[in-house]
């Protein structure tokens, strides 16, 4: 007695440790999806922010006038990050780049004092770019700007192009996650289903009957969860170790969603489905059990 006793405790041992197992791939690459979509999302508010506006000033304008207009344009909505150049320092980089200096044959330095504006991310777009451009043109001091408008329509293009695909892959990855882990949960309730038709026959409630299933589902979603948590942290510490420049991209915020998501996931996937399975054989008479 003993030993069949010993036998049912290690199978049911191995049937939760294989459907933790289970579950954990399946979370660990939903958990992948979930971080590249927030990645992406960064990655595009990035490359947005450093497409940069020009705006040339005007020779009469003095180094107070251009440091009140930065002021100015810092309090704008569309102002991620702004640069002040110099007339003196643009003439330095382009004596820098060309090797000979323009003004020993001009007689004066050719080169406008220049405000470089980098755009918040919700107003690198054509539109937003349409009406910028127009209030700063209407400032006196602003002679001409300069911004590449087919590079950044591309950007936009190519990043909602991606979002897209990114949306649709989370979306079917999803649908496979529920299916793999309902059939993962389904199983390991299928081996005890005679349990289920026998405490109904002595009475129990619904309730009763599924509160230990539902219990050891959630401690499946959490087990397997904290297990796919520890091995995307990994992923994501080597990737730190071999492009540590991509933690501008990789935020904690990114990091922390990721793991809050598969956390949920874990829980409420399992839960769900050990509610369905369970319910599926409540439902069920004595003769139905036998033929599936």
């Amino acid at each position: 007695m003993s030993k069949k006793k010993k036998n049912g405790r290690s199978r049911r041992g191995l049937q939760f440790a294989t459907l933790c197992i289970s579950t954990t791939m399946v979370l660990i690459l939903l958990g992948m999806v979930v971080f590249f979509v927030l990645s992406a999302r960064n990655l595009s508010a990035h490359m947005k922010e450093n497409l940069v506006v020009t705006v040339m000033l005007k020779d009469s304008v003095t180094v107070n006038d251009a440091h009140l207009l930065c002021r100015d344009l810092y309090h704008r909505p569309y102002s991620h990050n702004i640069d002040y150049i110099s007339k003196e320092q643009a003439q330095r980089e382009q004596i820098k780049e060309l090797g000979s200096d323009p003004s020993e044959f001009l007689g004066f330095n050719p080169f406008p004092a220049t405000l470089e504006i980098q755009l918040n991310a919700d107003y690198a777009n054509r539109d937003s770019l349409k009406w910028i451009a127009k209030e700063l043109r209407r400032d006196a001091r602003v002679s001409e700007l300069a911004y590449m408008e087919d590079l950044m329509n591309k950007v936009n293009v190519n990043i909602s192009r991606v979002s897209i695909v990114l949306l649709i892959l989370a979306v079917l990855l999803t649908f496979v996650s529920f299916s793999l882990i309902s059939n993962t949960v389904r199983l390991s309730i299928y081996a005890r289903r005679f349990v289920i038709h026998t405490m109904k026959l002595v009475g129990a409630s619904w309730g009763f009957i599924r509160r230990p299933f539902l219990k050891q589902a959630i401690a499946v979603g959490i087990i397997a969860a904290l297990l796919a948590i520890c091995v995307l942290g990994a992923g994501v510490y080597a990737l730190y170790l071999m492009q540590p420049g991509l933690m501008g991209i990789v935020t904690w915020e990114v990091v922390a969603i990721t793991g809050v998501s598969v956390l949920l996931f874990g829980i409420l996937i399992t839960f769900l489905c050990a509610w369905l399975a369970v319910n599926k054989f409540l439902r069920m008479r004595a003769g139905e059990l036998y033929k599936i």
